[in-house]
């Protein structure tokens, strides 16, 4: 019997190779874990920005749902970009129905550039269908505030207590990324429940960290695919997409990805 652990992600593509099913894909792979699809929208996208958004019907969406899950499964799913209100609902039907364990959930709101990647008229679709069947989701600070109503985040005070409104909402866990705020440290909190957790990591001198959501994101899910808990799964992506900051590809006119093979690379070497 073949043991490999699965991991799905449902998002949308990113013809540029540095986010969405490009950067879960190669996360997955470098994790040891057997990747797979199913794409919500294509995205003209290169270092440059978003140049364009086509979301697929929601009967392609299904199909590639049902073709997946019926067929070879998913221990892990990964969510990212799902751009509409009845996207997110199909999705979290069919994630229901088809009683996938560990769902992780990157609420992708807004590229680098600033091109809209979910709907104003989304987020309460975000709120009430998917996150209350979210094993893990993983804002960033403007995320979350968009998801609590509220205008920032801004200290680490504010994480606290944005964590515990968040875990509300339904989730079993929550990551909050605090990479916006400033300091020598990019800091990370995770909330059970009853426990903040805390993962720091050195901040490294450059611009090219395009897709590191979607990479960090898809990290947790593969780690959740192998079996790992939810404390070691964040710690090892945190692990897996600082490595990837610190070694970024500096490729294109604009904002360059993340390295996704720096962790496997770092680790063989040490």
């Amino acid at each position: 019997m073949n043991n490999l652990a699965r991991a799905l992600t449902i998002a949308g593509s990113d013809s540029g190779g540095g986010a969405g099913i490009q950067a879960d894909i190669k996360t997955f792979q470098e994790l040891d874990t057997f990747g797979m699809s199913v794409i919500t929208a294509l995205t003209a996208q290169n270092t440059l920005g978003v140049h364009g958004v086509y979301p697929q019907t929601l009967d392609a969406i299904e199909a590639q749902l049902d073709a997946v899950l019926s067929d070879i499964g998913a221990d892990a799913v990964k969510t990212g970009m799902l751009f509409s209100a009845d996207i997110i609902t199909l999705v979290a039907q069919k994630l229901t129905a088809y009683r996938v364990n560990h769902i992780v959930v990157d609420p992708v709101m807004i590229a680098k550039g600033g091109a809209a990647l979910l709907l104003d008229e989304a987020v309460e679709a975000l709120v009430k269908k998917l996150l209350p069947i979210a094993t893990v989701i993983t804002p960033n600070l403007p995320e979350a505030a968009k998801i609590l109503g509220i205008e920032s985040i801004d200290s680490r005070t504010e994480m606290e207590q944005a964590v515990k409104e968040l875990h509300a909402l339904g989730p079993r866990y929550v990551v909050l990324k605090g990479g916006h705020l400033s300091g020598d440290e990019a800091t990370d909190l995770l909330y059970d429940g009853e426990t903040i957790h805390v993962f720091s990591s050195s901040r490294f001198d450059t611009k090219h960290t395009h897709g590191t959501g979607c990479t960090f994101a898809a990290a947790i899910a593969a780690e959740l695919a192998k079996g790992a808990s939810v404390f070691d799964a964040v710690k090892t992506a945190k692990a897996f997409i600082s490595t990837a900051i610190k070694h970024a590809v500096a490729i294109g006119g604009g904002i360059g990805p993340t390295n996704h093979h720096a962790y496997k690379k770092e680790s063989l070497s040490s």
